[in-house]
């Protein structure tokens, strides 16, 4: 009996080592597990020196262009990039208006790379397709937006109109899809394309990609293991939108949720059916919907409105707020203007925070939509936030990652230069932060 005792509490003892162990941690998908951005078990760096290589774990540089971000599973870390077999292509970034394509009239490779995430060795590479563009992209864009998903077993890449790809984690091809021409652009302007960027989501067998695009914009259920489609829902009237959709399980049921202009919605899972539908949201949106408090987070800006919406995940119907209403039955609150154009938001705690291509963040209240403070980093910012260990990460376009301390009251803990654009997210795994340049990746510790 007392070795039966011991057996027992070895291997409770065990069990909860290996559960807090952050080296066996998953960054899956676009902002990690969840899609909420947050990697609570990690021990993240305050500060770092990317010139003396304090605290820098490694550095590995990539070619091409590429804004999609790094996923990890267990000691494997992904990511694509599209390389142009003209040298020197361009990239400009920072605060402009401007509608201009960048000229991509040349042959390219759209890569994938498999690499140690804790030594940052290439383990292998694929090339996905070989070929001109069939889209362009604006100038701040790339042709390789679309962060990967992996489930462990499959790893799915997007390239928009170069496809749809689905490896195994030892990069052999098990299928690839011609999902068409996707090829989004201002809905103001037809014929400008501004480049594809919604990014797969993989939940139990299936992947789900929304195409918000000028003809026929659809979102789709696709089976992991063939690629064949499962369902397919049109999006009707909806514009052109950058947004990688969400997957709610609250309220009982589990649905798919697409954040939008016109068709901000959710759609059953199983068949794809719309169950609730929501307007009024910016026109050019790029958020992606954050699942949070039993919420469903969603902001855009860009046109005449940019809100920010707290949808209770029972909604069914027509749920879009009348002009003089910031809240009903199915929306516990929301704020008319504030919401962000490019980012998603970040919900931390108790905390909403939300930061604009301009600089400028805000704290909400999560629960109740009330300002807690507003702080002008005064950069512009386009990757969506991160946090861990009571720290929030935010990577600005001219490289500099500002650490600043979650909770009620503003307070910046370091800003450090990563001395190279920055238009990816970050990603977390173990105590690692792991940051996508324009030119590479570096591991911060």
């Amino acid at each position: 009996m007392k070795i039966l005792i011991l057996i027992l509490i070895l291997a409770v003892f065990c069990q909860s080592l290996f559960a807090q162990d952050p080296n066996k941690t998953f960054w899956p998908q676009f902002r990690g597990p969840g899609g909420t951005g947050i990697m609570e078990s990690s021990k993240t760096a305050i500060s770092w020196h990317t010139d003396s290589l304090r605290n820098i774990k490694w550095k590995t540089a990539i070619p091409g262009l590429g804004h999609s971000c790094p996923v990890i599973w267990n000691d494997l870390l992904f990511v694509t990039t599209a390389v142009s077999s003209k040298p020197d292509e361009s990239l400009k970034v920072g605060l402009y208006g401007d509608i201009d394509m960048a000229s991509d009239s040349s042959e390219m490779e759209f890569r994938v790379y498999c690499m140690d995430k804790n030594s940052g060795k290439i383990l292998w590479q694929k090339v996905a397709h070989k070929g001109f563009p069939k889209s362009q992209r604006h100038t701040k864009s790339t042709q390789a937006n679309c962060t990967p998903a992996t489930d462990g077993k499959h790893l799915v890449v997007h390239f928009g109109s170069e496809g749809l790809y689905c490896y195994d984690l030892k990069g052999k091809l098990l299928w690839k899809k011609d999902m068409g021409i996707l090829n989004p652009g201002p809905y103001t302007d037809p014929g400008v394309e501004w480049g594809y960027a919604s990014s797969p989501v993989i939940y139990k067998d299936r992947i789900i990609v929304q195409a918000d695009i000028p003809k026929d914009p659809f979102i789709t259920a696709l089976d992991i293991k063939t690629g064949k489609d499962i369902w397919r829902t049109s999006r009707e009237d909806e514009v052109s939108g950058w947004c990688t959709p969400a997957i709610c399980t609250e309220g009982g049921k589990t649905q798919v949720v697409a954040n939008g202009y016109r068709q901000i919605c959710g759609y059953d899972f199983e068949t794809g059916k719309k169950i609730w539908r929501l307007s009024n949201g910016g026109d050019a949106p790029a958020p992606t919907p954050v699942i949070a408090h039993g919420l469903i987070y969603l902001n855009s800006a860009h046109g005449k409105f940019s809100p920010i919406f707290a949808v209770r995940p029972e909604a069914t119907g027509d749920i879009t707020l009348h002009p003089d209403s910031t809240r009903s039955k199915h929306i516990k609150w929301s704020i008319k203007r504030g919401g962000a154009y490019m980012q998603t938001p970040l919900i931390y705690g108790d905390y909403l925070y939300n930061l604009q291509v301009n600089g400028t963040l805000t704290c909400y209240h999560a629960l109740t939509g009330e300002q807690v403070y507003r702080q002008n980093l005064s950069e512009p910012f386009s990757s969506s936030g991160v946090a861990a260990d009571g720290k929030i990460y935010f990577s600005s376009e001219n490289g500099n990652i500002f650490v600043i301390q979650a909770g009620p009251e503003y307070k910046l803990l370091s800003v450090n230069k990563m001395n190279d654009v920055c238009m990816a997210t970050p990603a977390i795994s173990g105590n690692v932060l792991f940051f996508r340049t324009q030119h590479g990746l570096v591991a911060v510790e």
